[in-house]
């Protein structure tokens, strides 16, 4: 498994840029944006890729892993 499997990575529709945009909450705001979901979610995961490779490099910790607290349901509980 990718350590990059370890972050949500959320993909939505952005009225105010008009375009699809992406972030990966905990440790990329922003990423990419576009007019195709799946282009833009490909590019965020190369995002989130390289994110994780600087920390690496700059050896410096990474933030805890996003994946498994089970956002969907909390986003749908406030919707």
């Amino acid at each position: 498994m990718k350590e990059s499997a370890g972050y949500v990575k959320i993909v939505e529709w952005s009225d105010e840029d008009g375009c699809f945009a992406g972030s990966c909450p905990g440790l990329l705001l922003g990423g990419a944006h576009g007019d195709d979901e799946v282009a833009v979610f490909e590019r965020l995961c190369l995002a989130v890729d390289d994110v994780i490779e600087l920390y690496k490099r700059d050896g410096k910790p990474l933030p805890p892993p996003t994946s498994g607290r089970d956002y969907a349901d909390k986003m749908l509980s406030v919707a």
